[in-house]
């Protein structure tokens, strides 16, 4: 009886730990976006533009460094060295060309066949976080 009572016990167990991995798991897409002050930067006003205003400020490459470590990081890894999740963003191309691919994604994700690989941030954070977010990840370019 006491041996399948331990059985019992570690069978409990194992499932809590399991619900416990899984619950974890499923949390994981659940990310709720952390706003990023953007005060310090120059304005830009609100009809979204093309092209980076902000390519080499250093005021908006730290806010930047600051935003992706609390928005983008999660999925697309830390230092911008993608885990394999979503894409390495160090390989974006530099400049207007890269400028353009970015901000698409940022302001309306990307999904396919119905699933959401990517939210659109664009409306929660705002075109100023975006820019900054795209001019930290160009200090963080390579091409190999």
């Amino acid at each position: 009886m006491k041996a399948r009572l331990g059985t019992v016990a570690m069978g409990l167990a194992a499932l809590a730990v399991g619900v416990s991995i899984s619950g974890r798991v499923v949390a994981h897409g659940n990310v709720t976006p952390q706003a990023v002050d953007t005060s310090a930067l120059p304005d830009i006003g609100t009809e979204w533009l093309k092209h980076n205003p902000y390519r080499g400020n250093a005021t908006a490459i730290k806010i930047g460094e600051g935003a992706y470590g609390q928005n983008c990081a999660r999925c697309h890894g830390l230092e911008a060295i993608s885990g394999g999740i979503a894409p390495d963003l160090r390989y974006l191309e530099l400049g207007d060309s890269g400028d353009e691919w970015f901000i698409e994604r940022f302001q309306h994700g990307s999904a396919r066949d119905g699933k959401v690989y990517m939210p659109p941030m664009g409306e929660v954070l705002g075109q100023k976080a975006g820019w900054a977010i795209r001019a930290w990840l160009e200090t963080k370019h390579t091409d190999s």
